[in-house]
């Protein structure tokens, strides 16, 4: 078994697919499994909707029990997060503001009130 460490991004090959997790084979001896839980962080109703037998997918090394062999991987933890941003830098005040607005509704209001 080839040593692999947690926090560790590897490449695997899925080998089945049951309907709590997908098998995978990381090299000739060594296999895992991602959890259903760990394949994305919205709801997996049917896991074939994500993989099929035989993909090559990236994934996260998550646990690794040498004693046992047992390796636990992530899908969701290879993907990017959606950067926080600051929305209040969003908005640029000008100097019209609602001058513009302002200017303009007494028309708009004398025009409603005439339909």
């Amino acid at each position: 078994m080839n040593i692999y460490i947690k926090g560790q991004i590897v490449e695997v090959k899925v080998s089945g697919i049951e309907a709590y997790g997908i098998f995978v084979k990381l090299d000739n001896e060594s296999n895992g499994l991602i959890h259903i839980s760990e394949i994305s962080s919205k709801f997996v109703k049917d896991i074939n909707d994500f993989v099929k037998i035989d993909d090559l997918i990236l994934a996260k090394i998550i646990d690794v029990d040498h004693n046992s062999k047992h390796i636990s991987l992530s899908i969701k933890e290879t993907m990017t997060k959606p950067k926080k941003t600051d929305k209040s830098k969003k908005i640029i005040e000008t100097e019209i503001g609602f001058k513009s607005l302002a200017k303009r509704l007494p028309t708009w209001i004398e025009e409603k009130l005439k339909k």
